[in-house]
Protein backbone atom coordinates (compact mmCIF):
# COMPACT_ATOMS: atom_id res chain seq x y z
CA UNK A 1 0.00 0.00 0.00
CA UNK A 2 1.33 3.43 -0.97
CA UNK A 3 1.97 5.88 1.83
CA UNK A 4 1.73 9.24 0.11
CA UNK A 5 0.49 12.39 1.77
CA UNK A 6 -2.60 13.96 0.24
CA UNK A 7 -2.12 17.15 -1.71
CA UNK A 8 -3.34 20.20 0.16
CA UNK A 9 -5.67 22.53 -1.68
CA UNK A 10 -4.47 26.03 -2.52
CA UNK A 11 -6.99 27.71 -0.23
CA UNK A 12 -10.02 27.27 2.01
CA UNK A 13 -12.28 28.14 -0.94
CA UNK A 14 -10.64 25.51 -3.14
CA UNK A 15 -11.06 22.89 -0.41
CA UNK A 16 -14.69 23.86 0.12
CA UNK A 17 -15.41 23.64 -3.61
CA UNK A 18 -13.78 20.22 -3.83
CA UNK A 19 -15.80 19.04 -0.82
CA UNK A 20 -19.00 20.30 -2.45
CA UNK A 21 -18.14 18.41 -5.63
CA UNK A 22 -17.49 15.18 -3.73
CA UNK A 23 -20.78 15.60 -1.86
CA UNK A 24 -22.64 16.17 -5.12
CA UNK A 25 -21.03 13.08 -6.67
CA UNK A 26 -21.94 10.97 -3.64
CA UNK A 27 -25.54 12.20 -3.63
CA UNK A 28 -26.01 11.47 -7.32
CA UNK A 29 -24.24 8.09 -7.23
CA UNK A 30 -21.56 9.34 -9.66
CA UNK A 31 -18.76 7.66 -7.73
CA UNK A 32 -18.04 4.03 -8.39
CA UNK A 33 -17.68 1.63 -5.49
CA UNK A 34 -14.02 1.25 -6.47
CA UNK A 35 -13.38 4.97 -5.80
CA UNK A 36 -15.72 5.42 -2.85
CA UNK A 37 -13.14 4.87 -0.10
CA UNK A 38 -10.66 7.15 -1.86
CA UNK A 39 -13.23 9.95 -2.15
CA UNK A 40 -14.32 9.57 1.48
CA UNK A 41 -10.68 9.69 2.59
CA UNK A 42 -10.11 12.83 0.51
CA UNK A 43 -13.26 14.43 1.95
CA UNK A 44 -12.07 13.73 5.49
CA UNK A 45 -8.71 15.32 4.68
CA UNK A 46 -10.44 18.38 3.22
CA UNK A 47 -12.70 18.76 6.26
CA UNK A 48 -9.64 18.68 8.53
CA UNK A 49 -7.88 21.21 6.27
CA UNK A 50 -10.88 23.57 6.45
CA UNK A 51 -11.16 23.20 10.22
CA UNK A 52 -7.49 24.10 10.64
CA UNK A 53 -7.90 27.16 8.39
CA UNK A 54 -10.94 28.30 10.38
CA UNK A 55 -9.15 27.81 13.71
CA UNK A 56 -6.18 29.84 12.47
CA UNK A 57 -8.43 32.61 11.17
CA UNK A 58 -10.28 32.71 14.50
CA UNK A 59 -6.98 32.91 16.38
CA UNK A 60 -5.68 35.66 14.09
CA UNK A 61 -8.87 37.69 14.51
CA UNK A 62 -8.73 37.27 18.29
CA UNK A 63 -5.12 38.52 18.33
CA UNK A 64 -6.05 41.61 16.33
CA UNK A 65 -9.11 42.27 18.48
CA UNK A 66 -7.00 41.94 21.63
CA UNK A 67 -4.54 44.49 20.21
CA UNK A 68 -7.19 47.09 19.46
CA UNK A 69 -9.21 46.61 22.64
CA UNK A 70 -8.20 48.90 25.49
CA UNK A 71 -6.83 46.99 28.43
CA UNK A 72 -8.82 46.77 31.68
CA UNK A 73 -8.21 49.67 34.02
CA UNK A 74 -7.16 52.25 31.44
Amino acid sequence: MENKSPQSPASYDAAYQELALIAQQLESDQISVDLLAEKIERAAFLVQFCQEKLRKAESDVKKVMDQIQPTQGE
